[in-house]
């Protein structure tokens, strides 16, 4: 089968958009171009989902010594993918891509078992590449003939449906719902799909066969680089994904199912988990410091982790990975999504129950494992949990202060030790890694001491760029609450001494020094100030401008109620028109209480920050320094 060169691009229509991607991949990585009327076919049905005469030799060529009987037994069990449903059966060829198709044949004597691999994912330029353009499929009468689709070995895993960029009427919105139509038409070429593509030139974005179309995401970067992520053209994608290594490596490494929603990792967080698994293979017997993965919150850190835990378990000899969070919920969040991605792991997560439980998990093996726990369980003893230098600690929210190795004393001279220090204790030759949204201070020693310095940094920034989060936007409101000046002193000082010495004293002076300064800042004329700010602001600058929710974050019940009550005797119809909600969220003793503004078709998301402690609402600073900004 011959290459076909094609003249450079000099016009914008659709054909000369198709003609540019195919003479790319073909000139600056090596691909082989058919276009698919000149194609030989098995049939004059056109209900080839492979390229017929590559499959078989391909599949030869990657599984030496392997017996033809059991390569025809592969592609005949490809062709009968069993599944209900469209995402059923792509699961299952999912699963058969990255791990190999598990045959039984019969050699004239006896029955047989192989694992046919169907791409050679340890040396990508034995395998075969080619770009196919107008490759009729007829499926129940319907005839349908994509742009262009990426075969390898023989196998339709990239779809790309363009438009053209000198069409007003035709955007990226129409390719995408040109897919679901032919995933409705000619849903048998999908079972096969590993992502589609869809571009108008202008935006080039890619997404899975279970993705909506804001999940259709642009590939922004060819080498991990964000200077320039504001310049990508259509070719960034190509250049950034369909280098050979590179396509197999996101075949292998980063598609998976969590449950039924099919996720290709998005490019900061490709390049990103790629660093963190150099970093962690560089501190291993070193220093033991994997160093902090920096994403902003939104852009997909949870699953960046369960992308790293596969990359370790698959090229650093099956460590066993050690997952700590600091709160029980984020525990079993963090839990809950490794176990909807355990088929992509080849391994079931386990949850600690206790610290006799976490040790006992840790010392029943020598090698693999993904084993849940909080730091709690760490402070419970300070004993050893193995000595293995094979055990990777990731620690999410690896921003906060309890991670310090100090060792103090309290007034009542009962001794106080840093977290980080009794973690290290217990796994001494562990390598640890950090998780955070939120950028370390540069004061933070602890976590540095810890941790060691970036891998990789994905701010909000950024992220608002790539429509990964939407921006926040803050106005500063200055509200006379007449607060004694002495009081808001000492509140200050208390946060401040919190945000140094953030442990279990420390926390537990604080709720006592509240519960004499509640009195203060929940006096009624400091919540009638605040609530008649509140009323005013949002009825004449909001109400009707933004869609969402106005939401006040409160840092008591009682303060929370006093609000409550106040608004509603200032607007009796909000109560009454179920304007007006409350919602509490109970979380390791620490009360958050939601005042939700609800319109029916249209509100806006105003928020106070711990009201009634701040004297500015909405400004760029939290008030107080443990301020926590709601969504």
């Amino acid at each position: 089968m011959s290459t076909v060169e094609h003249s450079t691009v000099n016009t914008f229509n659709e054909d000369a958009f198709e003609q540019g991607i195919i003479d790319h991949l073909c000139t600056a990585h090596g691909y082989e171009y058919l276009h698919g009327p000149d194609v030989p076919r098995s049939s004059d049905a056109f209900d080839d989902a492979f390229l017929p005469d590559v499959i078989v030799p391909a599949l030869e060529r990657i599984n030496p010594g392997v017996n033809r009987r059991a390569i025809d037994a592969a592609v005949t069990k490809l062709k009968e993918i069993e599944g209900s449903t469209l995402v059923a059966k792509n699961k299952v060829f999912t699963d058969m891509l990255q791990g190999g198709v598990e045959v039984r044949w019969y050699d004239g004597k006896e029955d047989k078992n192989d694992i046919v691999r169907l791409i050679d994912f340890d040396n990508p330029e034995r395998n075969e590449f080619h770009v196919v353009n107008q490759w009729t499929y007829i499926e129940r009468g319907t005839n349908k003939r994509p742009d262009v689709i990426v075969f390898v070995n023989g196998l339709p895993l990239v779809l790309f449906e363009l438009k053209s960029p000198a069409r007003a009427d035709a955007d990226n919105e129409d390719a995408y719902q040109q897919i679901q139509n032919y995933k409705r038409q000619i849903p048998t070429l999908f079972v096969y799909n590993a992502f589609c593509v869809i571009s108008d030139m202008l935006h080039t974005k890619v997404g899975t066969i279970t993705a909506n179309e804001s999940r259709f995401v642009e590939w922004k970067s060819v080498d991990g680089s964000y200077e320039a992520t504001q310049f990508a053209d259509w070719k960034t994608p190509l250049d950034g994904m369909f280098p050979k290594a590179r396509l197999i490596d996101i075949l292998k490494n980063f598609i998976l199912f969590s449950e039924d929603a099919k996720i290709l990792a998005g490019y900061h967080q490709y390049f990103a988990v790629k660093k963190a698994l150099g970093s962690v293979h560089e501190a291993i017997g070193g220093d033991g410091r994997g160093g902090v993965f920096w994403h902003t919150q939104g852009s997909g850190k949870s699953l960046s982790m369960v992308f790293l835990a596969h990359l370790l378990e698959e090229k650093l000899d099956s460590p066993t990975i050690v997952v700590i969070t600091d709160r029980n919920d984020l525990d079993s969040q963090l839990f809950a999504q490794f176990s909807k991605c355990s088929d992509f792991l080849r391994q079931t997560p386990v949850q600690a129950q206790s610290r006799a439980d976490l040790a006992q998990q840790i010392s029943s093996r020598r090698a693999n494992g993904i084993i849940f726990t909080t730091m709690q369980k760490f402070e419970e003893e300070a004993s050893a949990l193995s000595d293995r230098k094979n055990v990777v600690v990731m620690v999410d929210e690896a921003h906060r202060g309890q991670y310090g190795f100090e060792e103090k004393f309290d007034r009542d001279g009962k001794k106080h030790t840093g977290t980080a220090l009794l973690i290290r204790r217990a796994l001494p030759n562990a390598t640890f890694i950090g998780f955070t949204g939120t950028p370390i201070s540069i004061d933070d020693r602890s976590t540095r001491e810890v941790f060691g310095d970036y891998i990789d940094v994905y701010d909000m920034t950024q992220a608002v760029e790539d429509d990964a989060t939407r921006p926040v936007f803050y106005e500063s409101r200055v509200i006379a609450l007449k607060l004694d000046q002495g009081i808001l002193a000492k509140v200050d000082d208390e946060y401040e001494k919190l945000t140094e010495q953030a442990n279990a004293e420390t926390i537990d002076a604080s709720k006592r020094d509240f519960a004499n300064l509640d009195a203060v800042l929940g006096a009624p004329e400091v919540i009638d100030a605040l609530c008649q700010d509140i009323v005013e602001h949002y009825e004449t600058n909001r109400a009707h401008e933004l869609t969402g929710k106005a939401m006040i974050v409160v840092y008591s019940r009682p303060a929370a109620m006093a609000i409550y009550q106040r608004i509603c005797e200032l607007r009796p119809s909000w109560k009454e028109g179920g304007k007006l909600g409350v919602v509490m969220n109970n979380r390791l003793h620490m009360f958050t209480w939601y005042f939700v503004f609800l319109r029916p078709k249209m509100s806006h998301s105003w928020q106070d920050l711990h009201a009634p402690r701040g004297r500015r609402a909405g400004s760029g600073r939290a008030p107080g320094r443990g301020g926590r900004s709601a969504p």
